[in-house]
């Protein structure tokens, strides 16, 4: 049996919150469960409106989807969303510029399938903390091309510029992955407001320590606010295989 949790915090520094978070554990549509995480982005409260009516959109175009195959849904509701996004902000000059990140996730079995648009995340955590999606971000893109390494990228200056966004561009283009869970392993989606503020070692010593699902979430908010909470926090926890290995 499926256990999640989710946590949005506005955190030390901000005095907005531009993430959006949406949790379903029953089917939305043809998907049995549907989790995301969105970043807005754009002046005033124009990111906070892109996060949430996108992903607003995501859920709405995965309900109404005739489509059996998780991707084609995903790849869908993105679609619209990035087109709404971009015909809001045309039509009102407060919006202009305003767009998203958002990493999705539905488990279907012992498979995940991930969407991923921006540089917000998805890790699968076990004895191991492994990143599944991408960053589209210049920075991750100059480490990826060998041009800085890994430990500079951290705190590189320009490590905020987004190099794709729902309502950036006409058109989007979303990266998708699927993967087999084992037993014991823990799905994070995070904004980057948690992992720009905690190291990975240190979300994986908080996600499998004792506690129950709740307790664990609420503590890696807690650290990142007390590293500094420099942005919005946001994150969603996953146990796709509760039943198969319980917490104390």
């Amino acid at each position: 049996m499926l256990k999640s949790y989710a946590m949005t915090d506005i955190g030390q520094k901000r005095q907005l919150n531009q993430d959006y978070i949406f949790v379903s554990e029953r089917p939305i549509g043809n998907l049995p469960n549907v989790f995301i995480v969105a970043d807005g982005m754009g002046g005033h409260n124009a990111g906070d409106y892109a996060s949430r009516y996108a992903v607003e959109t995501v859920v709405e175009e995965i309900g109404m989807s005739f489509e059996k195959n998780p991707v084609r849904v995903l790849d869908k509701a993105i679609r619209k969303a990035n087109m709404l996004i971009r015909k809001r902000a045309q039509e009102d000059a407060a919006y202009n510029g305003m767009g998203t990140t958002m990493v999705i996730a539905t488990c279907i079995g012992r498979y995940l399938e991930v969407a991923n648009v921006g540089d917000s995340r998805l890790y699968v955590v076990n004895d191991r903390m492994k990143q599944i999606t991408q960053d589209h971000s210049l920075v991750e893109e100059m480490v990826r091309m060998g041009g800085i390494d890994r430990a500079l990228a951290k705190n590189h200056p320009d490590k905020n510029i987004i190099t794709r966004a729902i309502g950036a561009r006409d058109y989007i283009d979303a990266d998708f992955f699927t993967l087999e869970l084992q037993a014991g392993d823990m799905v994070l989606l995070c904004s980057d407001g948690l992992t720009n503020m905690i190291d990975d070692e240190a979300i994986r010593r908080i996600l499998t320590g004792g506690g129950s699902l709740k307790d664990r979430v609420e503590k890696l908010v807690e650290a990142a606010n007390q590293n500094g909470g420099k942005d919005n926090i946001s994150a969603i926890v996953i146990e796709p295989l509760a039943d198969e290995v319980e917490h104390d």
